[in-house]
């Protein structure tokens, strides 16, 4: 299937684009990683059907770097091989941010997260990974680290519900310690930008924190970091099949904050038990 929004090459409109071969030059670097950077220590991986698509939902960790974001697909390719399909639903503020990195990720599996996207990749009969907190959950407070943070979006429960899939939970710890966010004052800063302080970065992305972390020491501002060489842990969970699904229930509005809640505390429930296997 081929996406019909596709306008321009690398622009995250197609399906098309994605290169095995690309993959394969990036697993040695990302082993490296896996292996001897963050340790990584990962399980539940039998979870995952080797044939039927699934949407997998993850918490981000860890600011920009999300490390175990990237720390889980190099774990999908090394089970499941290269050519398995698997896309990564992506803000759209990479193509402004840093077109050659959106054309890299593209080859690797990267997509707009766009309803429209998630769709003809599931129809493609691929699974889809997508971490609904966005910008949100990535840069919250180091106090909150432990915590699922969806920020209320529901978009990824209709989906599955329209699509009929299963819903795999993919949660981690450690990489939320690879820097320490010590706030967000998002607030404060957009006041100063509407009383005419001119907003410092090209792109608004609802957050505005204040971290410590390599090479800055302390930021301020979603600006990438070094991630210190902290363990991650990483774990798939039992897939999560709802009761009803359809277009009729992706439009009951009570119905959907029922299934956003039930994932929620799943995951919630999940990261406190990994946390608690693998702490004093």
């Amino acid at each position: 299937m081929t996406n019909t929004l596709h306008q321009h090459p690398g622009d995250g409109w197609s399906l098309d684009e994605r290169n095995p071969q690309i993959i394969q030059s990036w697993m040695p670097i990302w082993s490296w990683f896996y292996h001897s950077y963050f340790r990584v220590q990962t399980d539940g991986w039998h979870h995952l059907s080797r044939d039927e698509p699934v949407l997998i939902v993850g918490s981000h960790n860890g600011g920009l770097v999300s490390p175990d974001m990237i720390m889980m697909i190099y774990d999908w390719f090394r089970h499941f091989g290269t050519e398995r399909l698997v896309y990564g639903l992506t803000h759209p503020h990479i193509w402004e941010l840093s077109p050659a990195l959106a054309k890299e990720a593209v080859a690797i599996g990267s997509v707009r997260a766009n309803p429209k996207m998630a769709i003809a990749a599931l129809q493609k009969g691929a699974s889809v990974l997508v971490y609904p907190g966005g910008a949100q959950d990535v840069f919250r407070p180091h106090s909150q680290r432990h915590r699922i943070e969806f920020a209320g979006r529901k978009g990824f429960i209709k989906l599955a519900l329209r699509q009929n899939v299963p819903i795999v939970p993919a949660i981690s710890y450690g990489a939320h310690d690879t820097l320490m966010v010590l706030g967000d004052i998002y607030p404060l800063m957009k006041q100063l930008h509407q009383w005419g302080l001119p907003w410092p970065y090209n792109l608004d992305p609802e957050v505005f924190p204040v971290y410590l972390g390599l090479p800055w020491g302390i930021a301020f501002g979603p600006l990438p970091h070094i991630p210190l060489p902290i363990q991650i842990h990483t774990r798939i969970c039992q897939p999560i099949h709802f009761e009803t699904y359809g277009r009729k229930a992706a439009g009951d509005r009570d119905y959907v904050e029922s299934c956003y809640q039930q994932v929620l505390t799943t995951m919630q429930t999940e990261l406190d038990q990994l946390i608690a296997s693998i702490t004093p």
